[in-house]
């Protein structure tokens, strides 16, 4: 065999080899997105509370309100049974992760009012509200919309909003959607798969 042939086929073949190979560390899907920012807000004990108070760890950003009759309960819902499977499969990864409710609805969600709602499905869970101001702020920041619907004959009413549940860097850049809408396993593993 010629210098150059082996030299070919040794060249081929560390090729081949690094094709077969899997990159661990894929591009998280919202790299470099214009999501999120600074805020501050109210948490349910009163405090206020900013961004900078979550610097270091992972955020789980969930929009929604506790009057919703249907999809805020169930998308809480995986999001505290995900991270309670974290725990158990993955501790330090979890130890590593904060989870916000900020509601859209800051007309009703008060403070006691959102430090309920989000303990119902998690003690990790941290409820956060504000002014409409800020509120209006925080939801330009990480592209949400809400809309508040018609009145009901007894005064209440419906928020339309949209729905997705971020996951933030530890420098509270945006990495990737957590799929709520599919359970908790999916919850748990798309934390597992960014969390490092």
């Amino acid at each position: 065999m010629t210098r150059l042939s082996l030299s070919f086929l040794m060249g081929l073949s560390l090729m081949l080899g690094a094709c077969g190979s899997s990159d661990p560390v894929a591009r998280p899907p919202l790299a470099g997105a214009k999501i999120g920012g600074p805020f501050r807000l109210t948490a349910g004990d009163g405090r206020s509370v900013t961004d900078r108070d979550f610097a270091g760890r992972y955020r789980v950003v969930y929009f929604g309100y506790t009057f919703c009759p249907d999809v805020c309960p169930t998308d809480m819902q995986a999001i505290g049974a995900g991270l309670r499977l974290l725990e158990r499969r993955a501790p330090a990864k979890a130890a590593k992760v904060a989870a916000l409710f900020i509601t859209v609805d800051p007309a009703r969600d008060t403070p006691a009012v959102v430090r309920q709602f989000a303990a119902t499905f998690s003690p990790r869970i941290i409820g956060l509200t504000g002014t409409p101001k800020q509120i209006a702020a925080v939801k330009t920041a990480y592209g949400v919309w809400s809309q508040k619907g018609e009145a009901s004959p007894g005064g209440g009413y419906l928020v339309n909003h949209t729905r997705q549940v971020y996951l933030m860097d530890p420098d509270g850049k945006p990495l990737a959607l957590i799929p709520a809408d599919q359970g908790p396993e999916a919850v748990a593993a798309s934390l597992e798969q960014w969390v490092r």
